[in-house]
């Protein structure tokens, strides 16, 4: 019950101090599942993040489902996710209210301009620790680069690039396993 409870009250602290989205939240539920509860391993977020971004759903959401999985099975997914949405349900409630009344005061837009670029700060920290930490030669940069490109000039098709980089994945391990062999 301890463990639950502990799992619940991180991911609801990762939810309520987070703001941008589930993009910015992975440096955070990296730091507190890694580093600080020894929950999972960094491998293991390369390969959360990796599967929470091709299941529909909020990244977030989805990352904080199998962090709590993988912590304490069924009900920690379900601490997990209830933790980091609760949060965000309540502040998304309350803002709706209040910003409809004050959406053109200066002052607000100028803070939602600033928290955009808190926002961009921590995206560029999730790619870098998610880039320093992934395998690199010459397929991956070739099937990063393709992907980009494709996503970056045909929005639409994100779920045939994704199933395009496992195939090529499968395909380019199993060529150097032959190799090595």
């Amino acid at each position: 019950m301890k463990k639950l409870w502990q799992i619940f009250v991180s991911f609801f602290r990762i939810g309520a101090f987070t703001f941008g989205g589930g993009y910015a939240m992975i440096p955070l539920i990296q730091h507190e599942a890694v580093e600080k509860r020894k929950w999972v391993t960094d491998e293991d977020i390369l390969d959360i993040v990796a599967i929470a971004e091709s299941t529909p759903g909020p990244i977030a959401i989805n990352s904080a489902t199998f962090v709590g999985y993988r912590a304490a099975g069924v009900l920690g997914s379900a601490c997990a996710t209830l933790g980091v949405v609760l949060p965000s349900f309540v502040v998304i409630l309350a803002l709706s209210f209040v910003l409809s009344q004050f959406q053109d005061v200066q002052a607000v837009q100028y803070a939602f301009n600033g928290i955009r670029v808190g926002v961009l700060a921590l995206l560029v920290k999730a790619l870098w620790t998610m880039y320093t930490k992934s395998p690199k030669g010459w397929a991956a940069y070739v099937v990063m680069g393709v992907s980009f490109l494709l996503t970056a000039i045909f929005s639409d098709i994100v779920i045939y690039v994704i199933i395009g980089c496992a195939v090529f994945g499968i395909v380019t391990s199993r060529i150097m396993e032959r190799r090595a062999q």
